[in-house]
C-alpha cells in the first residue's frame, strides 16, 4: 500500500582493560569456568552486581569497557588473512549496482525506493516512473538525501519511512532515527518540493507515532510528559495536534492503561484513502490486543478474543486473524488460524450478532504469513510446509471467491508491495541457492510478468538442499532444512552454522544470502536452517506450544536438530557452530549454557540473556506475553532456571562465544550482552565482543558496518570450525 513507505533493517582506560584481559590466541575452548562470587549461579538474589556499571548505556566506565572489548576482539579477528578479504567482497556484493532496487508503488504509477550504496551511505529516498523502472535503467529522482541530511546536521540519520496524506500522497511526516534506535523525530515533508516545510509538524525525539487525521490535524501517541509512559517504555496516550500549535497545546483524545504494552488511536480509511472512522488499540500484552471503533465517536469492541487481529478493511469488510478458537451467539465454532471477514459497519450496529465468513482455515502445516490488499483485491500469503503461495480473493454481491497466483512452486515467495490505485503487486520469489526474483502480478487477471533477477553471488554449483525432520524430546517431529555439497562425506568432519529463532510467531522460511553463501558455503561449510517450536511455520499453535514455562520445548527442539545432524554423521561437536540474533540471541544464550558440550562456536547476536530482570531492561517488559513474568513464583522459577546470566556454571567447560550487540539499540539494549560477557571475564572464560556503537536492534545503521560484521562473524565461525 502507499502513503506509508517504509526502509524493506576513553583511551587510557581501554588500553589498560585490553592488558588485563586473557589472550584469545593462547586460550582454548577447553577452558574451564572459575567461581566468582559475584556469579548470578550462586550469588543471593539481592546481592550487588558489580557488573551494574554496565547498565548505563552512554556512561563513560561503560564505554571504555565497551570500546576496550572491542578492540580486543578487532586485535584477534581482523588479523585474521581471511578477514580482510571476505570484508571487501561483502561490501562489494553489499553496494553492488546491479542489485534489484527494491520497488514501491507510489502515487500517480510512480515507483518508489530506498537505496544505499558506497556513495550513499545513509541512503536516498528516490522514485521513478514505471515504464523507466520496468526498463532495467531507471531514470531516479532523489526526494530525500539522508547523507546530505547528515551531514547538514551533524547526525547519523537512519529513515523509518513516510506516512503520507491521501489521496496526493504529497505531505509525508517523515521519521528519521540517529543512529538507528528506535526512537526517532518526525518532520512534515512536501515531495512536491523536496523539502522539508517551514514551520510544519515537527515532533521531538521519542518513541512515538504520528499519523494524519486530515491535512490540518494528526494523531500524535508519545510521551507527553516524563513519566508518561508504559512499563515497556512505550506511549499510551494519544493527543490531536493541529498545524501551527506547540506540543502543550495539543488535545488528549486516548488514554490507555499505564499497564499495557502499549496503546493509541488511528484512523482507519479505505482503499482510496478516504477517512471511515477512528479506531484505538490496547496492548494488554505482546499477544493480546484490545481493538475499538468509533462510529460516530462511539467506542465500540467487537466479541472476539484478544488474540484475534484485525488485518484489513475491504469493500467494507473488516478481515481478522484468529489465533484462538471463537464461538459466535450463533453457535458457530471458528478456529485457531482462520481468516474471517464480516461487514465492519453492520458488525458495529449489532456487536453481539456478528457472524462472519471464513475466507481461509489453514490446515496443520501452514500459517498466514500476512494479509494485504490492491485496489480491488484482497490478498493472503501463505505458507504451506515451509514454502510460499500468494492467493488473491474477490468480494462480490456473490460472495468470496479466490484463485492461486501462478507464480514459482517451492520458493519463499514475498509480497513487497501492493498497489491502491490498481491491482498490481510485487513479489519476490527466493530459495537457498536461487537468487532473488522480482515478479509483478495482476492479482485481477493472475497475469505474471518477470521483472528482474538478482545476480548469483556465490558459486553454488555442487551444493543442494534437503530437508529432514528430527525428533525431539517429547516426540515432535522438527523440520530443518541442510544446505551442503552433493558429495558431502558422512564423517562428522563438515564445518556446519546452525541457525533459528524460535519465537514471536516468527517463521523462519529459505532465503537467499550471499554472506552464508560467499563467507560459509563456498569455503565447504554446510548451513541448516531449524524451523523449531515458537516460530509461525505451522500457524498459532506452533508458537503456543512454546510459550511461558513451555519454552524448554523450544530448546529441546534445536537440540535434537543439532544431534540429529550429528547421528546422520553430517558434522560434530568440534565443526558444529551456531548463530541467532534478538530471541534467536536468548535461544543461543540458552544452548551455550545447557548444552555447552555440543558447540564449538557460538554467535550471539543482539541478545536477551538476563531473563529474570529482562523485563526491567529497554523495552522488556512488553514481551512477558512471551516469556512469561519473572515477579510471577511459577514463572519466575522457570525463567531463572533458563537465564543464560545466571546459569554460568564453576567447574563447566564453555565454547568461546561471540557476543554482538549494539549501543543505539533501545528496544533489547545492549546491557544483556556487556553484562554477560564481563561475567564470562570475571569467570576466565574466553570470548570475543563486538558493539556496534550506531545501528539499532539492527546492529547496522549501513552497508559498511553490515560488511565488517559479517566478516568478523565468519572470521570467527572459520576460525573454530574449519581450523580444527
Amino acid at each position: 500500500m502507499r502513503g506509508v513507505f517504509l526502509n524493506n533493517l576513553m583511551m587510557a582506560t581501554a588500553l589498560a582493560t585490553v592488558a588485563a584481559m586473557p589472550s584469545f590466541a593462547q586460550t582454548q575452548m577447553t577452558t574451564v569456568a572459575k567461581q566468582v562470587a559475584s556469579n548470578p549461579n550462586i550469588a543471593a538474589k539481592d546481592a550487588p552486581d558489580p557488573r551494574d556499571y554496565l547498565d548505563d548505556v552512554e556512561g563513560d566506565k561503560a564505554l571504555a569497557w565497551v570500546k576496550a572489548h572491542n578492540q580486543a576482539t578487532f586485535d584477534a579477528l581482523e588479523k585474521d588473512p581471511r578477514f580482510a578479504p571476505a570484508q571487501a567482497e561483502m561490501l562489494k556484493i553489499l553496494q553492488a549496482s546491479d542489485r534489484i532496487a527494491s520497488p514501491g508503488f507510489a502515487h500517480g504509477g510512480m515507483i518508489d525506493n530506498f537505496w544505499q550504496d558506497g556513495t550513499h551511505v545513509q541512503g536516498l529516498w528516490r522514485r521513478t516512473t514505471w515504464d523507466s523502472y520496468k526498463s532495467g535503467q531507471p531514470k531516479w529522482e532523489t526526494i530525500l538525501d539522508l547523507d546530505a541530511l547528515s551531514k547538514a546536521e551533524g547526525k547519523t540519520w537512519v529513515f523509518h519511512g513516510a506516512d503520507c496524506l491521501p489521496p496526493a500522497y504529497n505531505r509525508c511526516l517523515v521519521s528519521l532515527s540517529d543512529g538507528g534506535k528506535d526512537a526517532d523525530v518526525v518532520r512534515e515533508f512536501d515531495i512536491a518540493k523536496r523539502e522539508f516545510v517551514k514551520d510544519g509538524f515537527t515532533l521531538p525525539e521519542g518513541k512515538q507515532s504520528a499519523t494524519w487525521r486530515d491535512a490540518d490535524t494528526i494523531y500524535v501517541t508519545r510521551e507527553w510528559t516524563p513519566g508518561d509512559v508504559t512499563a515497556s517504555g512505550y506511549a499510551y496516550i494519544t493527543k490531536a495536534l493541529k498545524r501551527g500549535q506547540s506540543l502543550d497545546q495539543a488535545v488528549e483524545i486516548f488514554r490507555g492503561d499505564k499497564a499495557d504494552v502499549s496503546a493509541g488511536r488511528n484512523v482507519l480509511r479505505d482503499i482510496d484513502g478516504q477517512y471511515v472512522m477512528d479506531t484505538s488499540y490496547r496492548g494488554l500484552d505482546f499477544f493480546n490486543t484490545e481493538q475499538a471503533f468509533y462510529p460516530n465517536g462511539q467506542k465500540v469492541v467487537l466479541p472476539f478474543p484478544t488474540t484475534a487481529s484485525f488485518d484489513a478493511y475491504y469493500k467494507g469488510q473488516a478481515v481478522y486473524q484468529l489465533k484462538s478458537d471463537w464461538t459466535s451467539a450463533k453457535g458457530t465454532v471458528f478456529h485457531n488460524g482462520a481468516i474471517i471477514a464480516f461487514d465492519l459497519k453492520s458488525a458495529l450496529a449489532d456487536p453481539v450478532h456478528v457472524e462472519p465468513t471464513v475466507l481461509f482455515m489453514p490446515n496443520e502445516h501452514q500459517s498466514v504469513e500476512s494479509v494485504s490488499q490492491t485496489k480491488n483485491r484482497l490478498i493472503l500469503s501463505i505458507l504451506s510446509n515451509v514454502t510460499g503461495e500468494v492467493r488473491s480473493f474477490d468480494f462480490s454481491p456473490k460472495g468470496w471467491s479466490s484463485f492461486k497466483l501462478d507464480l514459482p512452486e517451492n520458493s519463499t515467495l514475498s509480497v513487497s508491495s501492493t498497489d491502491d490505485e490498481s491491482d498490481h503487486l510485487f513479489v519476490f520469489s527466493e530459495g537457498f541457492l536461487e537468487p532473488s526474483t522480482l515478479y509483478r502480478a495482476d492479482a485481477a487477471t493472475g497475469k505474471i510478468e518477470k521483472i528482474k533477477s538478482s545476480p548469483e553471488r556465490f558459486d553454488a554449483k555442487g551444493l543442494q538442499v534437503q530437508q529432514f525432520w528430527a525428533t525431539s524430546k517429547d516426540g515432535t517431529q522438527v523440520p530443518y532444512f541442510l544446505v551442503a555439497r552433493k558429495d558431502i562425506k558422512l564423517d562428522g568432519s563438515t564445518p556446519t552454522l546452525l541457525y533459528a529463532y524460535g519465537g514471536f510467531e516468527v517463521s523462519m522460511q529459505p532465503s537467499y544470502s550471499a554472506s552464508i553463501g560467499k563467507l560459509w558455503l563456498e569455503k565447504g561449510g554446510a548451513y541448516v536452517l531449524a524451523n523449531i517450536r515458537g516460530g509461525g511455520e505451522f500457524g498459532p499453535k506452533w508458537h503456543e506450544a512454546g510459550l511461558k514455562t513451555h519454552r524448554q520445548r523450544i530448546y529441546d527442539d534445536f537440540q535434537a536438530v543439532a544431534e540429529d545432524l550429528i547421528a546422520k554423521k553430517i558434522t560434530s561437536t568440534p565443526h558444529l557452530g551456531i548463530m541467532g540474533g534478538s530471541n534467536g540471541g536468548l535461544l543461543m544464550g540458552v544452548q551455550l549454557t545447557e548444552r555447552p558440550d555440543l558447540w564449538n562456536a557460538v554467535v550471539i547476536q543482539v541478545p536477551l540473556l538476563d531473563m529474570v530482570n529482562f523485563n526491567h531492561m529497554a523495552a522488556g517488559a512488553s514481551w512477558e506475553g512471551e516469556y512469561g513474568n519473572p515477579d510471577d513464583p511459577v514463572e519466575g522459577a522457570f525463567l531463572r532456571s533458563i537465564s543464560p546470566y545466571h546459569n554460568v556454571k564453576a567447574g563447566v567447560a564453555y565454547p568461546e562465544p561471540f557476543f554482538e550487540t549494539s549501543t543505539k539499540d533501545d528496544r533489547v539494549g545492549p546491557v544483556h550482552a556487556r553484562k554477560m560477557a564481563a561475567l564470562f571475564e570475571d569467570m576466565g572464560l574466553p570470548f570475543y565482543y563486538y558493539e556496534n556503537t550506531e545501528g539499532g536492534h539492527a546492529a547496522a545503521a549501513n552497508l559498511q558496518e553490515r560488511a565488517r560484521r559479517y566478516a568478523l562473524e565468519f572470521t570467527y565461525l572459520s576460525e573454530k570450525l574449519m581450523d580444527k
